[in-house]
């Protein structure tokens, strides 16, 4: 039988051995050295290597993501129902209370306008001449009475009135006649121009007190039934 041992490896030792995997292993990375030049070198340049710019497009690619991801997240939340009906009540409210603000603005200039306006007649008023007080004789009737008929466009004079109600009743508002034909029919001639009842009830004049024996009453009543049968008090000299 022939031994299956190269002759002579046998009789090696282990150092012996262990010498010659060490050569081994060299020359094999020696030869793989040779063969690809700088690939050690080579290898490690193409470890990628972040420039500034490279850094700041990554930063950025992930705020991209992180937004994109709150985005959704709210989207989800407004797209449920009960947020929704919430916010369309926020909505509501919000155009309510604008709505109202708008109307009480509305409503606060209305009343400042009106309290101008109200301010501004109270002026007025304060700066219209008064109504003036007249004294309670003939003078005073006469002047008074003389501003009624002025406003109703009753013509006469101060002299007119005058010199007839001297005539009549010699300035007693309360004088009365129970003599003349106008007594005998039972309608006597009364007050300061000797007015008889039914003429005193025809033409008194709105605005003076319905008695006969009022002096102002009597005097413009008289006036207004003179001016329309003679033009003018004035124009009276006599019974008339």
């Amino acid at each position: 039988m022939f031994s299956s041992r190269t002759p002579g490896l046998s009789r090696l030792n282990k150092t012996q051995k262990a010498s010659m995997a060490g050569v081994a292993a060299a020359g094999v990375a020696a030869v793989t050295f040779s063969l690809v030049p700088g690939t050690a070198v080579a290898a490690e340049s193409q470890a990628p290597v972040q420039s500034p710019a490279t850094s700041q497009v990554t930063t950025s690619a992930t705020d991209s993501i992180e937004t994109s991801a709150v985005s959704a997240i709210i989207a989800k939340q407004f797209s449920s129902p009960d947020t929704a009906a919430k916010v369309q009540s926020v909505v509501q409210k919000t155009a309510s209370e604008k709505k109202a603000e708008e109307a009480a603005k509305k409503k606060a200039a209305a009343k400042a306008k009106a309290d101008a306006e109200k301010r501004g007649e109270e002026a007025a008023n304060r700066s219209t001449v008064r109504k003036p007080v007249y004294k309670n004789n003939l003078d005073g009737w006469i002047k008074e009475s003389l501003a009624i008929m002025k406003k109703h466009k009753i013509p006469g004079s101060y002299e007119g009135l005058h010199r007839n109600i001297i005539r009549e009743s010699s300035g007693n508002p309360k004088a009365i006649n129970l003599w003349d034909i106008n007594a005998r029919n039972g309608i006597p001639s009364k007050g300061l121009l000797q007015v008889i009842p039914p003429t005193f009830k025809t033409y008194h004049v709105k605005g003076t007190p319905f008695d006969i024996y009022d002096p102002v009453a009597n005097i413009v009543a008289a006036a207004n039934y003179a001016a329309d049968r003679y033009g003018s008090m004035d124009n009276v000299n006599s019974a008339y």
